[in-house]
C-alpha cells in the first residue's frame, strides 16, 4: 500500500484503508508492507512508477551492475535498451502481483515468522533515463560512425558531402607530397600542415572517418582505409551523373583515387548498381539510405528499379532489414519469388509492381 513519501502510516491509517477497500483484516496476514518512494523521487505519485518484468538474461545484467534505458518519443512505442541490444516493451495487466524488494517477506515467510500485527515500511528509488532515439547506446554510436557524424560543442553533426571530400583531398594530397605510406600517416604533422587551411578538429575527424588510429612510440598515426577512400571517390563521381558508362567510369574512378590505391566494384556494395543487361553496360548511384525503411516498401522500390535480381546484387540493399536471427535468404523467400535464368537463380516480386 503506497503511502506519502514524507510520512509513515500508523496502524489506525492502515485499518482505515482496509475498511475503505472492504477487506477483513482477520482474513489477512498480520504483516502489512507500506511502500513509499525515496528522497530522490520526492513528490512523485504512485502512478509515476511501473513494475517491469524481465527475462532471466536481462535480470542477470542488472544484478551484474549494468543499466538499461527506456527510449521513445511521446508518439512512439517505447523500447528498452541495454548496452548493445534493443527490446520491445509491452504493457501487461495482471492481478495478485507479488512485489519482491529488499526486506520484503513472502506470504509463506510471514505465516511462519509473524505472530502479531506488524507494519513494515520499505523504501526504494528509481532513475529516469528516457531518451528520444529508440536504440541502445552501442547501436546509436555505431550508426553515428557509419554516418561519419562528428561531435562539435556537445552536438552531433553530419558534414556536408562536398566539405568532407575537401578535407579528404587535403589529407591525401599531403600524403602524396610527403611520400608517406597510407598505413602510417602522422596526426601531429597533418595538424601542423593543414591547420592553417581547416580547423584541426575537422582534420582529425576526417582521419578517423577514413582511417584507423594507432600509437607508435608515443606518436599518433592513422592507417588510411583504401576501400573507404575508393568508395567515397566513386560516390563523388556518380552523384553528378544519372547513369555512367561502366567502362568509362572505371577508368575515371581509378585515375581519381590516390596513386597506389586500387578500385574494385565490390567496394561499391550498397552504393551503386551495375546494369549488365544494357549495351553498353552502365553504373548508377543507388544508396541504401535513399531507399524506404519498411521491408515491403523496400522490396517494392527495388523491384521497380529492376525486375530480376541475383542474391549477390540485392543483398547489400536488404541486409539492414534482417532481424537478429533472420537471414537474407529468409527475407527473399518471404518477399520474392525465385527462378532460374541462364543457370543463375534470380528473384522477382511476388506482386505486380506498377
Amino acid at each position: 500500500m503506497p503511502g506519502p513519501p514524507a510520512s509513515r502510516r500508523t496502524r489506525e491509517e492502515v485499518d482505515a484503508t482496509l475498511q475503505v477497500a472492504k477487506l477483513n483484516a482477520a482474513e489477512l496476514l498480520p504483516t502489512v508492507h507500506c511502500l513509499s518512494f525515496g528522497p530522490g523521487t520526492s513528490g512523485a505519485a504512485t502512478g509515476d512508477f511501473c513494475l517491469l518484468e524481465l527475462d532471466p538474461a536481462l535480470c542477470q545484467q542488472l544484478e551484474a551492475g549494468h543499466s538499461f534505458v527506456i527510449r521513445g518519443d511521446k508518439d512512439e512505442q517505447a523500447v528498452l535498451c541495454s548496452r548493445d541490444k534493443t527490446y520491445d516493451l509491452k504493457i501487461a495487466d495482471t492481478s495478485n502481483m507479488l512485489l519482491f524488494i529488499p526486506g520484503c517477506k513472502t506470504p509463506d515467510q510471514l505465516k511462519r515468522e509473524e505472530t502479531q500485527s506488524n507494519i513494515v515500511h520499505t523504501e526504494y528509488t528509481t532513475e529516469d533515463l528516457l531518451d528520444q532515439i529508440q536504440a541502445s547506446e552501442e547501436e546509436i554510436m555505431a550508426q553515428l560512425q557509419v554516418l561519419n557524424a562528428c561531435e562539435i560543442g556537445g552536438y552531433w553533426r553530419i558534414l556536408e558531402f562536398d566539405y568532407e571530400i575537401k578535407l579528404l583531398n587535403h589529407i591525401t594530397q599531403l600524403v602524396d607530397s610527403e611520400s608517406w605510406s597510407f598505413s602510417r600517416v602522422p596526426l601531429n604533422v597533418c595538424l601542423q600542415e593543414l591547420g592553417p587551411l581547416e580547423p584541426e578538429e575537422m582534420i582529425e575527424h576526417c582521419l578517423k572517418c577514413y582511417g584507423k588510429k594507432y600509437m607508435d612510440e608515443d606518436e599518433v598515426y592513422f592507417e588510411l582505409n583504401e576501400d573507404k577512400i575508393c568508395r567515397v571517390t566513386a560516390e563523388m563521381l556518380l552523384q553528378n551523373a544519372v547513369k555512367f558508362n561502366l567502362a568509362e567510369f572505371q577508368e575515371v574512378w581509378q585515375q581519381s583515387v590516390p596513386e597506389g590505391m586500387t578500385t574494385r566494384l565490390d567496394q561499391l556494395k550498397g552504393l551503386a548498381l551495375v546494369d549488365r543487361n544494357s549495351r553498353p553496360e552502365i553504373i548508377f548511384l543507388l544508396k541504401v539510405d535513399d531507399l524506404p525503411e519498411g521491408t515491403q516498401e523496400r522490396f517494392n522500390s527495388l523491384f521497380s528499379l529492376r525486375e530480376k535480381w541475383t542474391e549477390e546484387d540485392i543483398a547489400p540493399y536488404i541486409q539492414d532489414l534482417c532481424g537478429e536471427k533472420q537471414t537474407i535468404g529468409a527475407l527473399l523467400t518471404k518477399y520474392s519469388r525465385s527462378s532460374m535464368q541462364n543457370g543463375v537463380k534470380v528473384y522477382n516480386s511476388r506482386r505486380l509492381i506498377s
